[in-house]
């Protein structure tokens, strides 16, 4: 079992933010993790990898949400489209398929975070296994996050799907 990708850890650890991680039965994404672990679905952080221009962009929204698009392209001033996980597995080498963290820094890419993760308390995230989750308070996240933009970058899914369609995680 894997647990923490060694990447992240080290960042977590070097930024000295105060974490916990949860384990828990095997999923395929952010919103089975939520539901798994009892965690609602706004404070659980799915990271999305967009490709552009200058190459890859880390969207970070609640499970619950789904990236839009045009206004990550706005944001950034340049057009962005879901990467395939064939695209972006290389960006994560410590990470297994599809469980990408939310912590773009970690990785060397620049992160915009949804707007909505200011009100939460506590934030939930895939630790870069599809069994360990890591938590950490509200203001622990925006300190690990002070780096990166805010905006309003996501709506509400239409239903509940397997979000793995919206960057995996």
């Amino acid at each position: 079992m894997m647990g923490i990708a060694i990447s992240l850890e080290q960042y977590l650890n070097g930024q000295g933010i105060a974490y916990d991680t949860l384990k828990h039965d095997r999923t395929k994404c952010a919103a089975e993790s939520a539901a798994v672990g009892n965690i609602p679905s706004d404070s659980m952080a799915k990271a999305v990898v967009l490709s552009c221009r200058d190459g890859y962009v880390l969207a970070v929204v609640p499970s619950s949400r789904q990236v839009q698009l045009e206004k990550v392209g706005r944001w950034i001033e340049q057009r962005v489209s879901l990467a395939t996980e064939t695209e972006f597995t290389s960006l994560f080498p410590d990470c297994e398929a599809g469980a990408v963290p939310p912590v773009g820094a970690a990785y060397g890419l620049h992160t915009v975070v949804d707007d909505s993760f200011e009100a939460q308390e506590d934030i939930y995230f895939e630790a870069g296994d599809h069994r360990t989750l890591v938590h950490v308070r509200g203001d622990e996240f925006h300190r690990l996050m002070r780096t990166v933009s805010y905006g309003r970058i996501s709506a509400e899914n239409a239903k509940w799907t397997d979000d793995t369609s919206y960057g995996g995680a």
